[in-house]
């Protein structure tokens, strides 16, 4: 941990990339209620350690929760969030023992190119509008636990399932949010459990990126606002190809 203080003290550029990445994630997170995990985490571990990283996004994205919540809550659609968390519990603690064993390159891939062609799909409006059974609570709730506690990149799997349940924009950004929170408390327990999070230049850290965070949420609300349904729609399917990307990249290396 005192090695990353070190880099972000001594070498400018790392420290401005940061700032960047950490604002420009959270942006995309106050239009959409999702995707800061996404961008940050794959483009800040290219010269930070994801032992750092991980947790840090981690506390930034409850924190991130919690705040969009406090506005979107009424908005949240809790009856389609409850039936995904059994599943996620399920998939989490899967994650956690039986499939951390198995090779991991080969599962990231997979959702990679899941994650790629879904994403595809949104950006060129080729998805049918038809709502889907809750039954796909199931597979989604399972691999987004699952895919969470193996990579911290188990979102894809809830985006793809709530966007095909949930048609209004301000519907799926609230929800998203909600679903996020609580998914992100139980992950920062596991987190606090292994030690993760007991350091302290983590955790100045995290304070220093919180004024990041807030611009980024404010001007992320400010643009959702102007969105329309179909916007929405495609900038959920440019997230995704980017999810996708990253977690091709993530399998190569």
């Amino acid at each position: 941990m005192r090695q990353v203080l070190t880099i972000l003290q001594t070498q400018p550029e790392i420290l401005l990339a940061t700032g960047v990445i950490i604002l420009a994630a959270y942006f995309i997170r106050g239009i959409s209620g999702f995707g800061s995990g996404l961008i940050a985490v794959p483009l800040l571990a290219h010269f930070l350690p994801l032992t750092f990283v991980v947790p840090l996004i981690l506390v930034t994205d409850f924190l991130a929760s919690l705040a969009l919540g406090t506005h979107t809550r009424k908005h949240a659609r809790w009856d389609e969030v409850k039936p995904l968390l059994p599943y996620s519990i399920l998939g989490v603690l899967a994650g956690t023992t039986l499939l951390v064993s198995l090779p991991k390159a080969p599962l990231l891939a997979t959702l990679g190119v899941f994650v790629l062609l879904f994403g595809a799909r949104n950006v060129l409006n080729l998805h049918a509008t038809r709502t889907v059974s809750r039954r796909w609570a199931i597979p989604a709730g399972l691999t987004g636990g699952a895919i969470g506690a193996l990579f911290g990149t188990g979102g894809p799997p809830y985006v793809i399932y709530l966007n095909h349940r949930l048609h209004d924009k301000g519907e799926l950004r609230a929800t998203f949010s909600g679903l996020f929170l609580i998914e992100g408390g139980l992950r920062i327990v596991v987190f606090l459990v292994a030690g993760l999070l007991l350091h302290m230049e983590l955790l100045r850290t995290i304070l220093a990126a919180l004024p990041l965070v807030a611009l980024g949420l404010f001007l992320g609300n400010r643009v959702h606002v102007g969105l329309s349904p179909l916007q929405m729609q495609r900038l959920i399917g440019i997230l995704l190809l980017v999810s996708g990307t990253s977690l091709l990249w993530r399998a190569w290396i």
